[in-house]
């Protein structure tokens, strides 16, 4: 069966809603994720159909005009100053339009606190049938595979999973064959794009507060194939589980326009597949 693709909030970033399913539609996508927990940056928008009846309505009349689920929703945040009650009536919403998952990461590396406040996030999240999916990130609180996966052990519930970005887990060097040996209960979907290699040809970079690193990640990730991760590799050792194209480049956005570059990210995405063997 041919992998799924979803179109993630930050490919297009302050897009609203309906304009992302309406193009995801247009351009070929099978889901979308959006965010709606808002992360309360200086100039994003947000679109939270827990607080807004309306919002909610054009949703669920976006999904049915265009014939397209929600997979997930973002960010779950495991961070001290944040409270974790706040993602409840988001995750309730969720569920009543369909989805599926949520994704969250953790950003203190005091790991008996996160890992009892990751519990408590599972346990609301199983509540309304919802998955959680923890993204391990170089410069955050779970920095790379081993991490992910010795939280997602000792939190001992069934509806909690490790999420691999390829940007990100080329960056803590993370190699295909680690994935391959992982087993698959640990995954649910995948953040695909490419990016950079650092100064020396590596995609590993030395530190974890590099500009290269923050910049590729919050507005320069690259198409699939036009970096240096090893993408094939990656997406293979995790067969048949869906794709969320996660891929902010701010002057593709700017040439492109949002549905260019949409389709550009699906376009690219299936054609690397293509030429490199990947299912």
């Amino acid at each position: 069966m041919a992998r799924k693709f979803s179109l993630a909030y930050l490919t297009l970033p302050g897009v609203d809603p309906v304009t992302q399913f309406k193009i995801a539609k247009e351009v070929g996508y099978d889901t979308v994720s959006l965010r709606t927990i808002p992360m309360h940056l200086p100039g994003e928008p947000e679109f939270l159909p827990q607080k807004d009846a309306k919002l909610f309505e054009d949703i669920k009349n976006a999904m049915k005009e265009y014939d397209l689920p929600i997979m997930d929703i973002e960010l779950a945040r495991i961070r001290p100053d944040l409270d974790i009650e706040e993602y409840k009536p988001a995750f309730e919403c969720a569920a009543k339009l369909g989805a599926t998952d949520v994704l969250g990461s953790v950003w203190t590396r005091d790991k008996a606190w996160y890992t009892e406040t990751a519990g408590k996030v599972a346990d609301m999240a199983k509540e309304f049938g919802l998955c959680y999916n923890i993204e391990f990130l170089p410069w955050a609180g779970v920095r790379n595979l081993q991490e992910d996966i010795t939280l997602v052990d000792a939190l001992h519930r069934d509806n909690v999973f490790v999420m691999v970005d390829t940007l990100h887990a080329g960056r803590a060097g993370v190699t295909a064959e680690e994935l391959a040996r992982t087993g698959s209960k640990y995954f649910r979907f995948i953040h695909l794009c490419d990016g950079p290699a650092g100064p020396g040809g590596d995609p590993v970079l030395d530190n974890i507060k590099d500009d290269l690193m923050l910049f590729t990640a919050r507005e320069g990730r690259m198409y699939p194939g036009d970096g240096v991760m090893d993408i094939a590799g990656m997406v293979k050792a995790m067969p048949g589980i869906p794709l969320s194209i996660e891929l902010p480049n701010l002057k593709e956005i700017e040439a492109r326009g949002w549905e260019g570059h949409a389709r550009m990210c699906l376009e690219k995405a299936k054609a690397y597949f293509a030429e490199n063997g990947v299912e």
